[in-house]
């Protein structure tokens, strides 16, 4: 269902969050900006034969890159705090 060349969809998401919040989306709409690109990816690309499944798959992609911007950030900010 989920082959390994789709989960490249995760930094995709996470590059056009990056290019929302350059846009102004404020950081509290974010993660739900995540999600829903993340079902709309589950939806049309992954999925389109089956709704429900891709809808499960894009919540999957869709927190999958919210936690993985979220985690990376905190990683280099902590990073930098050690480095100051």
């Amino acid at each position: 269902m989920l082959a390994a060349y789709d989960v490249a969809l995760i930094p995709l998401i996470i590059a056009l969050i990056e290019l929302l919040k350059g846009a102004g989306l404020p950081k509290k709409w974010l993660p739900i900006a995540s999600i829903i690109l993340g079902i709309a990816g589950g939806i049309i690309y992954i999925c389109p034969h089956d709704i429900k499944g891709g809808i499960i798959i894009g919540l999957m992609l869709g927190l999958s890159a919210s936690g993985l911007y979220s985690g990376s950030k905190h990683m280099i900010e902590n990073n930098n705090e050690k480095g100051d």
